[in-house]
């Protein structure tokens, strides 16, 4: 926590090892603003204070106190606080494996949209803010993935106005990914994956970014803060992390995760 004037700002996360496919946060009065990126998850996020502005490719909303947005995995977008406001806002981050078991076991035929959406809906904004205070409290593991469970199951949190599609990966975009993946640490230019996939530099970056929002370089920063998540949760040493993901150095590691996460590696690893 800090003290900025008279304003009091927090930034806390909560995980855990015997609950591997669930995160969360929750921020009171912060100003700090997200690039824009994206999740591994299934992330739902809700606005406990202030205005926050939602982009997602061409498409921009305003989230006011009790609205929830929810975004699926691999979509691009960023939440920011208003203009010289700040905002209060929880985050719960969800394996999309573990959803989609449970929701399976409800009905077979629902399935998890490829949209994001948002819910102004007060019921669900409830709901939510009660789960994540029991994820948050001292009970026992089994009653937080009970009242997960039970939060999933309710559905309440997937009914929205869609706000954006996630379109569906060219060939060529699967490929590129793929190769920007397999060298974390010596990645090739934009000049080389032109020249393999037979476009031009300027062809390459509009393809890549009308399917994921992101120039090759931007995406392939935003996949290493992904994987840096998972190994801080494990403990990971920040100047080993650092070298193995490709960073010059712990200090552009630490730039780039707090871009990404408005919290430094060091805090995130420490909830």
């Amino acid at each position: 926590m800090q003290a900025c004037g008279q304003v009091l700002t927090m930034s806390e996360f909560w995980y855990d090892s015997a609950l591997p496919f669930v995160e969360s946060r929750r921020a009171s009065n912060s100003r700090a603003c997200y690039r824009a990126h994206s999740h591994s998850t299934l992330s739902i996020g809700a606005v406990d204070a202030g205005l926050s502005h939602f982009q997602c490719g061409n498409v921009a909303a305003t989230l006011r106190p009790g609205s929830l947005v929810i975004v699926p995995p691999a979509l691009v977008h960023a939440c920011n606080p208003a203009p010289n406001v700040s905002w209060s806002y929880q985050m719960l981050h969800l394996k999309p494996s573990w959803v989609a078991a449970v929701t399976a076991e409800i009905d077979p035929q629902l399935n998890l949209r490829s949209s994001a959406f948002i819910s102004r809906s007060k019921v669900t904004y409830q709901h939510f803010c009660q789960l994540n205070a029991q994820l948050f409290s001292a009970i026992a593991n089994a009653d937080k993935e009970a009242a997960l469970i039970e939060f999933i199951g309710q559905h309440l949190w997937a009914d929205g106005q869609p706000v954006a599609c996630q379109p569906s990966p060219r060939p060529s975009m699967t490929y590129l990914k793929t190769r920007l993946l397999s060298a974390l640490d010596t990645p090739p230019s934009l000049t080389e994956l032109a020249q393999e996939c037979g476009l031009s530099r300027y062809q390459l970056i509009r393809l890549f970014r009308r399917d994921t929002g992101l120039t090759p370089h931007a995406w392939l920063l935003d996949q290493r803060i992904q994987q840096a998540r998972d190994h801080l949760r494990q403990g990971a040493d920040l100047a080993t992390l650092a070298q193995d993901l490709g960073f010059a150095d712990q200090g552009h590691f630490q730039r780039v995760f707090k871009a990404h996460v408005a919290a430094t590696p060091g805090r995130y690893r420490h909830p």
